[in-house]
């Protein structure tokens, strides 16, 4: 009735199954979280490259006004004169 040679073999291919889907299913979660991991990467690329871009872009504002103070605060207070009369309007 009961065959513990034949359980025995059952067994030792019941594990060699369990590791391989156990093996595949590890190898296609490496997988998948590293193309999730390169898109990430990228992403963070190029929010830094506009991050440059930003900071170059301040740093030659801040040369421009520094260059003409005046005209610069003229300029503000110009802008702000015309945001004023356009939000009492509204």
């Amino acid at each position: 009735m009961f065959d513990s040679d034949r359980m025995s073999e059952e067994l030792r291919a019941l594990k060699v199954d369990v590791t391989r889907l156990l093996s595949t299913a590890g190898e296609e979660m490496f997988e998948s979280s590293k193309a999730r991991t390169e898109a990430l990467a990228d992403q963070i690329r190029a929010a830094l490259a506009e991050l440059g871009e930003t900071v170059e872009q301040e740093g030659e504002l801040q040369g421009l006004v520094a260059e003409r103070p005046v005209t610069s605060l003229a300029s503000a207070f110009a802008l702000g004169v015309v945001v004023g009369f356009m939000l009492r309007r509204h």
